[in-house]
C-alpha cells in the first residue's frame, strides 16, 4: 500500500489521508478508495500495458470531461497533480478523481426502469457531445470497431489454427464465415460520411453509470478510458449486446441465452429518447443493425482467441472463449430474425 500512499501526496487533494481501500470490480485499472478528513476520493493505478498513450488517454478524458462540466453536467473531475498534470508520471502512473457521493452501480439489467436509465444516460452523454469535434480525440485502440478487420482477425487465427481447435468449432466457424458480407456498413458509412463521426464511449455497459442511490436515476458516466471518435451504433449496439440478454455471457447452457426484446425496448426508450434530436436517419435505421454487428463482432473475438490459444480474454476453463462465442452467435441469431420488430421499436420512439 506503500506505492499508492506515496502518489496520493503528489496530488492536489484536500484534507489529511485517513485511509486507502481497494474499491470496486474493474479488471483494468488498480482501483483504491482515499478517504481524507475533509473529502473521498478515487486513487487509479493506470494499466499502461493495455493504454500506453497515457499522454493521449488523459488528454481525451479531460477534454471530454471539461466540456461536460462547462455545461453543468456532472461527471468525473480530474484532480491534478501538484504540478499540474492531469496524472503522476512515473514507472508507475496513476491518476485521482473526485469521488461521487450518493450513487450506486449495477452489475447486471435486473430491472427493466434501471436499463431505461441507463440507455438514457448514455444517451444524453452522446447528446451532450454531438456538437463536440471528435476528429480532435486520440484514438486509444486503433480500430477498435473495425468489424472488417475483427473478421479479418479471426479468418486469420481459422487459418493458422494453432491449438487445432478448428474441428471442435465447426459450426461457430461456419457461422461466421456466412456473415462475413454483413460487417462492413458502419465503417464504409464513416468513410463516406453518410454516418457522422462522434464520441463514443466503447464500454456502455450498465456498471460503467453511476446511479442515484435514492432514485436509480443516472448521475454520471463512467470509465473513460476508450473514449475515442466513432459511431454512436457502437455504442448503442453493445449496450444492447450486454443488457438485453437473458443470460450471461459466458452462458454453457444455450438454452437460457436469449435476445430480450422487452429490455431492448427499455433501453431504446431511454437512448433514443435522450438522441432524437441529433440522431439522423441512417443512424436511426441501423440502431437494430448496430445491437447485431456488435454482437457478431464480440463472437468473433471470442472465436478468434480460442482459436489462438487464449491470448488476450482471461478464461478459466479451455472451452471458455467457444462458450462466450457461442452465447454472442446465438443472440446475434435471435437479433437477425427481429430486426424489423426493432427497427418499429426505435421510429415508435422518433415519433
Amino acid at each position: 500500500m506503500e506505492q499508492y500512499y506515496k502518489a496520493i501526496e503528489q496530488f492536489q487533494i484536500v484534507g489529511d489521508v485517513l485511509s486507502i481501500e481497494p474499491y470496486g470490480e474493474g479488471h483494468i485499472n488498480v482501483t483504491m478508495l482515499v478517504t481524507t478528513t475533509e473529502k473521498r476520493y478515487i486513487l487509479q493505478k493506470m494499466n499502461t500495458s493495455i493504454f500506453p498513450d497515457s499522454d493521449g488517454l488523459m488528454r481525451n478524458i479531460c477534454s471530454v470531461t471539461e466540456h461536460l462540466a462547462s455545461r453543468g453536467i456532472e461527471t468525473l473531475t480530474v484532480v491534478k497533480t501538484k504540478s499540474g498534470d492531469s496524472y503522476l508520471k512515473g514507472d508507475a502512473c496513476f491518476r485521482v478523481y473526485d469521488f461521487i457521493e450518493g450513487t450506486v452501480t449495477y452489475q447486471r439489467v435486473e430491472d427493466k426502469d434501471v436499463f431505461r436509465n441507463s440507455g438514457k444516460a448514455f444517451g444524453e452523454f452522446q447528446n451532450y457531445l454531438a456538437e463536440f469535434d471528435a476528429s480532435g480525440l486520440t484514438e486509444i485502440i486503433a480500430r477498435f470497431h473495425d468489424t472488417p478487420k475483427r473478421f479479418n482477425d479471426f479468418k486469420t487465427a481459422l487459418d493458422a489454427d494453432v491449438k487445432d481447435r478448428a474441428k471442435t468449432c465447426e459450426e461457430e466457424i461456419a457461422f461466421a464465415l456466412a456473415r462475413k458480407d454483413t460487417f462492413s456498413k458502419v465503417v464504409d458509412g464513416l468513410k463516406d460520411g453518410s454516418i457522422p463521426l462522434r464520441v463514443t464511449h466503447n464500454d456502455t455497459k450498465l456498471n460503467n453509470i453511476l446511479m442515484d442511490a435514492h432514485t436509480n436515476s443516472a448521475r454520471a458516466v463512467i470509465d473513460l478510458d476508450t473514449i475515442m471518435p466513432g459511431s454512436m451504433l457502437y455504442d448503442f449496439g453493445d449496450s444492447i449486446r450486454f443488457g438485453a440478454s437473458t443470460a450471461s455471457e459466458d452462458e454453457k447452457d444455450l438454452n437460457k441465452v436469449h435476445f430480450d426484446i422487452q429490455l431492448f425496448k427499455a433501453y431504446a426508450e431511454g437512448y433514443v429518447g435522450a438522441v432524437k434530436d441529433s440522431i439522423t436517419q441512417k443512424e436511426a435505421e441501423l440502431l437494430p443493425y448496430g445491437a447485431y454487428l456488435m454482437t457478431m463482432e464480440c463472437g468473433m473475438r471470442f472465436l478468434g482467441d480460442y482459436l489462438s490459444g487464449d491470448t488476450y480474454f482471461a478464461t478459466k476453463y479451455p472451452e471458455h472463449n467457444l462458450v462466450r462465442a457461442r452465447t454472442q452467435f446465438k443472440l446475434a441469431s435471435e437479433m437477425e430474425k427481429r430486426l424489423d420488430e426493432m427497427q418499429a421499436i426505435v421510429f415508435s420512439i422518433l415519433k
